[in-house]
Formats: structure tokens, C-alpha cells, sequence
């Protein structure tokens, strides 16, 4: 290989030299790793910054750009970073700056950004546009750097000098971790929590000999910026041994009902440094291959005031335990993280446990607070020999006045100071630099108290300098001082496994959908809808559970449809598997868990839902009751429209119940406001199409009005009614409420008026409610229960008066409501 150099010799010209290309190669490409290693990619175990982020602190540190003062651009910083001290392009440094200001990316942020400083999916703005200042934290980074606790080196062209190592009041590799590619050697260390690393740093400089499995007890693993959860502790045990391992971080998730028709999973954790944008490109190509179904929409509801909420809505049908389990498997909700704790110590790369770690950065302290105890001693020293010099000076002052007065001049009267009260050379033009007003008997007295003072402080720190313990607890204290002010609780949960069981994990690996199965759905008086997907007949609901008054049950499959009856005599059709499930537990039923039904049908304005229905072969029929007395009884049919019209109402008529039938054996029961009730059996009614507008059912008088309509096919069966004032308000009247057995009424032939049920007392002239059915249980407006009294043996009798407005009268037993 030919090489051209100048010739020395004449001072012009070139000549060309042989050279072995071997050997050129190998020693350039070392000089380029060297460079690599010890001055880019790997920072220095003592303070965990690499020479770009040690430049930027100190830097920023030296043009006073701290927490108390205003942000600048981040141009300037990168700049003067740039032209003095780090002679690599502008791209590198921003990237730098950036990152140690990243609260994602930082445990513990040195940098206080303003503006776009980027995102877990996006970089930031131009270093023109955004702005920076030192977190408090780089204070402690960069703390008593005046006070020569650390070496210094020339920068890259000798004209200024920088620090070769941060002081570092907090163990900054092992908080905020790291990341670097060199040449042939690269890290990777995660970050941890400050309080428990400090208190590991305390127990081992207490106890030198400690063990790993006693330190660990401190440090248990990482704790991530973005929280989460570390499944499986082995592999960081071994990085903590040998500083290598590995651990699956995964995400925080929980399943929420995200709309009225859907649940869905909601990540609020997300793995460290992934990107709620990076899991939805991952789902939707999953999605369009068919990798995984089930997911029927995702939101990135992400903001600075609620933090990370990723919304992945689920398809009815699907289970969302399963669904997120197999989105752990094929997506960075669940990664992995390879810890190779690579880092300089005396300037040679190492991989590093985590005693090792911590010894390093314990020696470190240990050194700084030295050095910085000796330049305080030698400050205090120099201070107790001025301050002996003054309190001489001002003992004599009239002397010292003479002697100065009457000298030629300062040389001649530092000598004659020096000569008359035996001063040393330092303390004689200290005094004569002294302005007179300070030569005061006040002075006096503060001179003596500074003296005893600094008595004090010297005795102080040379016992530190003589005796290691003390040394150590000072290190101590401000481990303390550094973990109260800037420690957190803990972010990331640390799991031995993944908590799924191994029935779960093994479903996981097949269809995910619900089964097709028997179910219960609930209609409460509310206006709640919710299921119990099991065959096992449910539980009752509990006397304090919220929304307990149902109005309707039925028993019916999970993939089937279900009608909804309403006030203006329609059907409308609704899926039972879009009604959120309930668990089936042993405890009473609550569908505190529902939604309201409004919010999955649509209902016109003034329509209300009276009821469930089967949709099967099973269904024998309708049973209907308006409040103008009207009743019908239809036959089934299949529609195949979403909604249809099963009654034709007059003008001013709507229907207040409605039924599914079974057989014609039950009754069906009117209720008027004018207290009556007629019961009579349901073969009395013909059976109508869809367009029939029914036949009389009770007859009405005096302006009354029907209140209740129900079918009644059960012994136990009792009769609610609620009795006021027509005049009150509704829901402000809480009236009087009586309780009696349905056997003691009657059957009477159809359209006839039927027999008393209440005795209106004064002031009461009208039934606000009335309820026929088995457990009866009352509601209020909100959906909490109202106790109801004890039944009344007099089929006409008076209520007693209620605790409060009674709004809703339904059933407690969860078992079938059907005639």
C-alpha cells in the first residue's frame, strides 16, 4: 500500500512511503473502537453518563442554566456543548439531551424540556423549537464541582477544561440505566428505583461482605419509567450475579365494559420505550392476517392529564380474558428485556453485577466526600488563619492605624505589620485590604464567634479524614437526603409468573368466542340489562344490592336473540350476548354490573321497556294490557326486521305491560287507578294478529286509568299497591304502600271492573303503582331498594305510609317472569 506524506526534509513537495495494509487497517480500526468505546457508546459506572450526557450537565451547569432560572433553547445548549467540549455533530447531542429529559425514557429525568421533547412513537421538534433547563435532579449530578471532588482534563483542543467523572450524589447508572452499541461490546441496563437502591448502597457500606441474596432483598428488579409488570424473577438474578439475564415485561391491562354494547381491554402500562402506536400497527396486521379475531376497534385515548389508556375493543362473543392473552403472545404487550450490564471502570469496559455496581459507585462517594471534606478543611483552615490575624489586628487597632499611616508605602507596611505583631505575610495583606468599618468592636465579637466556629467545623472534618466509619455514615446521609428528596414509590409490578392459569393460558391457544351456552338475562326496574351465562338457576337479589327491583328474567341461550316489549307496543330485537355478563357466584345477584338498555335498542322518545322475551319455537305468545283498559293476546310469528308492531293503539293509548306466554293457563291481572283489580284467566282472550288492536279487558269509570298489567301463574304471588294524592308532583309524594296475598282477590269474568284492592285514606284519591308477581321489592329513583311493610290480610284495607317516593315495584326472585 502506497502512502504520501510531506517531505520534511525540504519543507515541500510530497514523497510516497510503502506501508502493509494489515497493519494500517488493524491500527486504524482500534484507534476507531477505542474512540467509540471510551468516549461515545459506554458510560463510566461512577456517575452512569456517558461523555456526551456528562458534557450537556456540565455544561449546562457552567452557563448557569439551573432549575431556578428560565429555559433556553436547546440550540444554545448543543452549541456551546458542540464548540468546546464535544467536537461531534449537532444530531448526537440534541439526541442525548432529549433523552435524559424523557420521563418514559428516565426514572429519574435530569433535564427539565419544554415543548416537543417527542413521544414514544415520534421524535421531538427541531432543538430550534424546544427549550431546556437542568432538573433538580443534575443538581445532585453536578453538585461541588467548585470544591475539587473530581478530576480534571484538558477538552479537545486544550483551551478549557472539563470534569472526567460527575460527583453523582445518586447512583445514576443503576436509577436511570442505559443503552449503547461500541464496537464489538454493548449495554443495556434498566432502571431502577432510587429509595431501594439507596438502600442497598447503605446495608453494603455497612456490610461489606454482603451477599447477593441480601442485597436483592433491597433491590428486588427494575422499576421501569412506564410501569408495568416483570414476569418471571429468574433471569434478573442472573443478571444481578453475572450481569446478563433477562426478564418479560408486560403490560398493564384490565377489562372494562368500554360501551354499552362492548367490553374491551384498556392498557394503562405499556413495556419500556413501546408505544401505544407500535401495538396498534402490530394489532390491526394481526387483524388483517387473521392471526387473531376478536378485536373489533382500537383507540389511543393517551393525554398528558390521564397518561397511557389504549383502548381495544372487543367483539361481542369473545371472551377478553383469552383475546388478551393471545395479544400477549403475538405483540409488544408483552417484550423482553436482555440486561448486559457493560460499563467503564478505570477507563476499562466491565460487566458488572449488581454488588459490583454498587461498590463502584460506593468507592466513588466515598473519594468525592474525601476530597471534598479536605477542600473544606483546607478552606476552614485558611479562614481560622485570617480570622487569628483580625482579631490581632483589631486588639491594636490604633497601632495598626500608626504603623500604616506612617509607612511610604503597602510594601513598607506589610513588613512593619509583619515585624510589630508577629503576623504571617498572608494575614498582613489581608489586613491591609480591609476596609476600616470592619475594624469595629461589632467585629470583634462576630471575629470571636466565627473563631469558635471554624474551631469546630475543623475538628469536625479531620475527625471525618481520620476515621472511615465517619467517613462512611457522611456518604450515608446524603444517600438519605438524595433518596427523601427525589424518591418515588415503586412503578413496575414484579411477578414470579404470569398469574394466568394454565387452563386460561392453554383456551388461549384456541378459539377465543364464547360459547354458545344457557343463559339468564335480567331487565331491572332501572332500566338495566345484563346476563349470567350458566344453566344453574341464580341466586336471589340481595336485600342492599343496587338496582334489585326486576322487572323481567328470562331463561335463554348465549348466541340467541332476545325482544324487548315497549310502551308503544313493539318488539325490538336485541342479542343476549350484547348484554354484559354478570359472574355467577354464590353471593345475590347485583346489576350494578348492567347497562342501561337504553343505550343498546333504540327507543323513541317517550317509549319505555316493559319487558323480555324468547325469540325460540318455545314462545306460545303475547300478552299485552293498555291503560285504556285494552287487552290482547297475540300469536307468535317470525319477523325478520329488527323491530315490528304487535298491537295497534288508539290515539292516546300505550301499552303498560306486556308479557311472553307459555300456555293460556295463567292469569292476566289489571290494576286501575281507582284501586280495582280484575284477574281472570288467559283463555278468555282470543288470540289476535299483529294488526289487531285487542278487546276489552277491564272496564273503566270515572276518569280512572290502568296502572298495572302483569300475567300471574304463581302461588306465592302478592299484590303491591302505592296510594296518594293526583295533585302531588311525581316522585315527591311518598303516599301510603300495602302488601296483600294475590289469592285473596277474586277471578271475575273479562271486561267487568274487578274488587277493591286499597282504601284510599284522606287526601288520597288515586294509585300511583301497583305490582303482581312473586317477591315483590321496592325501588327508588336511583334504583336503591325501599323495604315494603308486612302483607296485609285485608284484601281492601289502607296502607301505611312508605319511607319515601316509591319509583319502581319489581321482583327480587331471579327466575323467570312468564305467564
Amino acid at each position: 500500500m502506497a502512502k504520501v506524506e510531506l517531505d520534511d526534509e525540504n519543507g515541500y513537495g510530497e514523497r510516497v512511503i510503502d506501508v502493509d495494509v494489515e497493519q494500517e487497517m488493524e491500527t486504524s480500526f482500534l484507534e476507531y473502537a477505542y474512540s467509540v468505546i471510551y468516549s461515545r457508546a459506554l458510560p463510566d459506572a461512577r456517575d452512569g453518563l456517558k461523555p456526551v450526557q456528562r458534557r450537556i450537565l456540565f455544561s449546562m451547569d457552567d452557563m448557569g442554566i439551573r432549575p431556578d432560572k428560565a429555559h433556553v433553547k436547546c440550540a444554545r445548549v448543543v452549541g456551546q456543548v458542540m464548540g468546546v467540549l464535544h467536537p461531534h455533530g449537532d444530531t448526537a447531542i440534541y439526541d442525548a439531551l432529549v433523552r435524559i429529559g424523557q420521563p418514559w425514557a428516565q426514572r429519574l429525568p435530569l433535564v427539565d424540556g419544554h415543548g416537543n421533547f417527542g413521544s414514544l412513537d415520534a421524535g421531538p421538534a427541531a432543538m430550534r423549537y424546544t427549550e431546556c433547563r437542568m432538573a433538580q435532579a443534575a443538581l445532585a449530578m453536578t453538585a461541588g464541582l467548585d470544591e475539587d471532588v473530581v478530576d480534571f482534563r484538558p477538552n479537545y483542543d486544550g483551551k478549557e477544561s472539563e470534569p472526567v467523572v460527575l460527583p453523582a450524589a445518586f447512583p445514576n447508572l443503576l436509577v436511570n440505566g442505559a443503552a449503547g452499541i461500541a464496537v464489538g461490546m454493548a449495554t443495556n441496563m434498566a432502571p431502577h428505583n432510587l429509595i431501594e437502591v439507596v438502600g442497598a448502597l447503605k446495608y453494603l457500606l455497612a456490610n461489606p461482605e454482603a451477599s447477593l441474596e441480601e442485597l436483592m432483598r433491597f433491590v428486588p428488579g427494575p422499576d421501569l419509567p412506564t410501569g408495568g409488570k416483570i414476569i418471571g424473577l429468574d433471569g434478573i438474578r442472573d443478571a444481578y450475579a453475572t450481569g446478563r439475564g433477562a426478564f418479560k415485561i408486560r403490560a398493564t391491562t384490565r377489562i372494562e365494559q368500554v360501551s354499552p354494547r362492548r367490553k374491551g381491554i384498556v392498557v394503562t402500562e405499556l413495556p419500556y420505550l413501546i408505544g401505544p402506536e407500535k401495538i396498534m400497527e402490530q394489532v390491526k396486521a394481526l387483524v388483517e392476517k387473521k392471526t387473531i379475531t376478536g378485536v373489533a376497534d382500537m383507540k389511543d385515548l393517551t393525554d398528558l392529564k390521564n397518561g397511557t389508556r389504549l383502548v381495544i375493543e372487543v367483539k361481542n362473543g369473545i371472551n377478553p380474558e383469552l383475546l388478551a392473552e393471545q395479544l400477549f403472545k403475538h405483540t409488544k404487550l408483552e417484550d423482553s428485556f436482555s440486561i448486559n450490564a457493560v460499563s467503564l471502570v478505570d477507563g476499562q469496559p466491565r460487566t458488572l453485577g449488581l454488588k459490583d455496581l454498587l461498590q463502584v459507585y460506593l468507592d466513588h462517594r466515598l473519594e468525592v466526600t474525601e476530597r471534598r471534606t479536605s477542600f473544606q478543611l483546607a478552606k476552614a483552615l485558611d479562614r481560622q488563619h485570617l480570622v487569628a490575624g483580625l482579631l490581632i489586628a483589631i486588639l491594636d487597632i490604633d497601632d495598626v492605624i500608626a504603623i500604616v499611616r506612617s509607612s511610604d508605602d503597602a510594601a513598607q507596611a506589610k513588613v512593619r505589620l509583619i515585624e510589630a505583631f508577629e503576623l504571617t505575610e498572608i494575614q498582613a495583606t489581608y489586613i491591609l485590604d480591609m476596609q476600616l468599618r470592619r475594624l469595629t468592636k461589632l467585629s470583634r465579637i462576630e471575629l470571636e464567634s466565627e473563631r469558635d466556629a471554624l474551631a469546630r467545623r475543623i475538628a469536625e472534618l479531620e475527625a471525618i479524614l481520620r476515621d472511615s466509619n465517619r467517613l462512611a455514615q457522611v456518604v450515608a446521609d446524603d444517600l438519605t437526603r438524595v433518596a427523601q428528596e427525589f424518591g418515588t414509590p415503586r412503578r413496575t409490578v414484579l411477578l414470579s409468573d404470569s398469574g394466568v392459569s394454565p387452563l386460561t393460558a392453554a383456551l388461549a391457544k384456541g378459539p377465543i368466542e364464547v360459547p354458545d351456552g344457557p343463559c339468564w338475562v335480567f331487565l331491572s326496574s332501572a332500566g338495566l340489562i345484563a346476563r349470567m351465562d350458566t344453566d344453574q338457576a341464580p341466586p336471589e337479589l340481595g336485600p342492599r344490592a343496587v338496582h334489585d327491583a326486576l322487572i323481567s328474567v328470562i331463561s335463554t341461550r348465549t348466541r340467541s336473540e332476545v325482544g324487548v316489549l315497549t310502551s308503544m307496543g313493539r318488539i325490538i330485537r336485541l342479542g343476549a350476548i350484547e348484554a354484559p355478563a354478570l359472574p355467577h357466584t354464590s353471593v345475590p345477584v347485583n346489576l350494578q354490573g348492567g347497562v342501561p338498555l337504553r343505550e343498546l335498542i333504540g327507543l323513541e322518545t317517550g317509549e319505555k321497556a316493559l319487558g323480555l322475551t324468547t325469540l325460540d319455537d318455545a314462545t306460545y305468545g303475547w300478552a299485552l294490557g293498555t291503560r285504556q283498559g285494552v287487552v290482547k293476546r297475540t300469536n307468535p310469528e317470525i319477523i325478520t326486521k329488527d323491530s315490528w308492531e304487535i298491537i295497534r293503539l288508539d290515539d292516546g293509548d300505550e301499552v303498560i305491560g306486556a308479557v311472553e306466554l307459555r300456555d293460556d293457563t295463567a292469569d292476566l291481572v289489571f290494576v286501575a287507578s281507582d284501586s280495582l283489580l280484575l284477574r281472570f284467566g288467559a283463555a278468555k282472550v282470543r288470540p289476535q294478529g299483529r294488526s289487531g288492536g285487542g278487546m276489552a279487558g277491564i272496564s273503566l269509570t270515572g276518569g280512572a286509568q290502568v296502572v298495572f298489567f302483569g300475567v300471574v301463574n304463581a302461588e306465592d304471588a302478592m299484590v303491591v299497591t302505592v296510594a296518594g294524592s293526583s295533585r302531588s308532583l311525581p316522585g315527591t309524594d311518598v303516599g301510603t304502600v300495602k302488601v296483600t296475598a294475590y289469592e285473596l282477590y277474586p277471578a271475575k269474568g273479562r271486561a267487568t271492573g274487578g274488587v277493591r284492592s286499597h282504601r284510599f285514606l284522606k287526601g288520597e284519591d288515586t294509585l300511583h303503582l301497583a305490582w303482581v308477581g312473586p317477591c315483590p321489592v321496592a325501588a327508588a329513583a336511583s334504583g336503591s331498594p325501599i323495604g315494603l311493610p308486612t302483607p296485609d290480610s285485608r284484601r281492601d284495607g289502607s296502607g301505611t305510609a312508605a319511607g319515601q317516593p316509591i319509583a319502581a315495584i319489581g321482583t327480587r326472585a331471579a327466575r323467570p317472569v312468564l305467564g
